[in-house]
């Protein structure tokens, strides 16, 4: 049975040579890439290796989690080519390549070959090599095949949730990538086997045009990722007899996809065991600007200190994409892509409504035992740092603290009042001060405890903490604003010796200090406290949409600061404990489909 294709680079998809095959170093013109008919063009002695994000397999997750046997390999080969199966390990910081088989095969026209691995023991990642003996060869594609018993397969169907807000482009588009490559595919396993269920919470997409008989769109309230998602989960449950889906797949609307990892997916939970029933099928994010570099693949609360798994790899290097293949300890897989089963999924356990950040952290920590990521499994994302919303300080310290009372106890009053404070000293260095008030209003709503988020429109109260919070715009609509590309770019290089450092903390950033009069500029989001040293007034810049905001130093807004912090130092001293332990014993009130159908407004 198939279990994974081998890929080629596609455009609008992903690019990058090398997550895909790499070429002999000395020898790269002799194999070309022909785009259009997805093959691999090789002169006399082209050599590539396809142990890669891509196209190696992650044998040693198979093994464990699902009840594979024997594995093959599947190449539709063309020409004269020298076929070498390999086996590629990392231990102990070193690359380990074992040729486990090789033979050379023939054929004037395109013919299928099959490879079998004949290994007793399964670690690292499964791929091979290609050498062709002649000019004008071609790979055309192929598989990887394993045997698997009919009686051991699960019966598997995948229902796509995408809650969206006016990204009408990207689901657009995913939508067509799903069609077709899945849905209009015949000779798709999947065809038949997966539906998608969009929360449209800004009322934007042509439903008309759009619903199908597998594609369902429903107008929902703008109650954020929370309230879509769990509007598509309810609307999964509500069509079980139509379409019985064993496992909802969280994604993004902002994402690229590749439908392979759909087809990984439901291959890997089709051979599952038995004692991994209820397992996670996560994907990896990676930029989006930088399709190499991966962002997280799984990660883990700490309490709000989150831990992003291998962060930074890059996924054009085979020792990097084997550092990928081991596994450690996750809480949880964001909602980028994270496919969930069902059977935990019921009236009684949907996620909190708390409009956005922390949900999905939320349900996987109530929900997730077994998480498996796999190479090849993941979604390209625009990075986390490119984007800046000052309203966010508002979701992140409140949600926080939901996602702790529930989940981490030992999480004190002490913990988070260091939280509060330097959430508010990061904000006051900056001058920030509305976002000091969002932390404030944060934490004094999670005193108020679950009754808080059932009596809230969560809409309305989203329109309130926007308009609260710093509102970027137009260079040319801010005054006093010269901008210059040179300034910002010297704010962004800034650098400071040990005694510039220590005089800057001495006098609290330069608050002590008379301040410059020059507007300079900063990154939006990668601003640091050495560039509002001294300054009067900052314009916080973001290159990409060409907006900026305005912050300026107030003696009287830090003091009110200062006073805030004094006032919910005392009410945090006094109630934090019992805050805890009411909303971690009523919290069932607000989790169940009775509640969501009340807050969505579901008849």
């Amino acid at each position: 049975m198939k279990i994974q294709n081998l890929l080629l680079p596609k455009i609008g998809v992903c690019t990058e040579e090398k997550m895909f095959f790499r070429k002999e170093k000395n020898y790269p013109r002799e194999v070309e890439l022909l785009t259009d008919k997805q093959a691999l063009r090789f002169q006399k002695n082209g050599w590539c290796s396809f142990a890669t994000y891509f196209n190696g397999l992650s044998v040693e997750k198979w093994k464990k989690y699902t009840t594979i046997g024997d594995i093959a390999l599947y190449l539709c080969l063309k020409g004269n080519f020298e076929v070498s199966l390999i086996n590629v390990e990392y231990i102990g910081n070193k690359t380990y390549t074992k040729i486990v088989g090789a033979q050379v095969v023939q054929s004037a026209d395109e013919q299928v070959f099959s490879f079998p691995y004949h290994l007793y023991e399964y670690k690292g990642m499964l791929s091979f090599t290609l050498k062709a003996l002649e000019n004008e060869s071609r790979f055309l594609g192929g598989w990887y095949d394993a045997q698997v018993k009919e009686e051991n397969l699960w019966e598997t169907n995948l229902a796509i949730n995408i809650c969206t807000f006016k990204r009408e482009p990207f689901v657009l588009r995913n939508i067509d990538i799903l069609k077709q490559n899945i849905m209009e595919a015949p000779q798709n396993p999947l065809q038949g086997h997966l539906q998608v269920y969009i929360s449209d919470n800004g009322h934007t997409l042509p439903r008309e045009q759009l619903n199908s008989e597998t594609i369902h769109i429903v107008e929902n309230k703008n109650v954020g990722g929370a309230g879509g998602f769990s509007r598509g989960l309810i609307e999964i449950m509500g069509r079980m007899e139509q379409y019985p889906a064993t496992h909802a797949l969280m994604m993004d609307d902002d994402i690229i996809i590749e439908p392979e990892a759909l087809f990984r997916t439901y291959m890997f939970l089709r051979c599952r065991k038995k004692q991994y029933e209820d397992l996670f099928v996560g994907g990896a994010m990676l930029r989006i600007d930088d399709q190499a570099v991966q962002v997280e693949s799984g990660a883990s609360w700490n309490a709000g200190e989150i831990v992003s798994n291998k962060n930074g790899l890059i996924m054009t290097e085979l020792e990097d994409c084997l550092k990928n293949e081991k596994e450690e300890y996750t809480e949880y897989n964001a909602w980028w892509y994270c496919c969930t089963p069902m059977k935990l999924v019921n009236a009684e356990n949907l996620p909190l409504p708390i409009f956005i950040r922390g949900d999905d952290v939320e349900y996987g920590l109530r929900n997730m035992k077994h998480l498996v990521l796999l190479n090849g499994i993941c979604v390209w994302h625009e990075a986390f740092e490119n984007k800046y919303s000052s309203f966010l300080q508002y979701y992140i310290l409140r949600n926080l603290l939901y996602d702790n009372a529930l989940h981490f106890p030992e999480y004190s009053t002490l913990s988070f009042l260091k939280r509060l404070y330097k959430s508010v000293a990061r904000e006051l260095v900056y001058y920030r001060y509305k976002n000091i008030d969002l932390i404030f209003r944060g934490a004094d709503d999670f005193f108020k405890g679950v009754n808080f988020l059932k009596q809230t429109d969560g809409e309305k109260l989203h329109k309130e903490i926007m308009a609260a919070g710093y509102k970027a715009q137009p260079l040319e609509e801010l005054e006093d604003t010269a901008y210059r590309i040179e300034d910002y770019e010297v704010s962004m290089e800034e650098t400071e010796g040990r005694f510039k450092r220590l005089w800057r903390y001495i006098t609290i950033n330069g608050y002590l200090l008379p301040a410059k009069r020059k507007v300079k500029v900063v990154s939006m989001a990668q601003s640091r406290p050495i560039n509002f040293y001294r300054q009067k007034k900052v314009l916080n810049y973001d290159p990409a949409s060409e907006k900026g905001f305005v912050t300026e130093k107030s003696y009287g807004q830090a003091f009110k600061a200062v006073c805030g912090l004094l006032g919910m130092t005392v009410q945090a001293v006094f109630s934090f404990g019992s805050a805890k332990r009411a909303f971690k014993e009523t919290v069932g009130e607000i989790t169940n489909q009775e509640f969501w159908a009340m807050y969505l407004g579901i008849h």
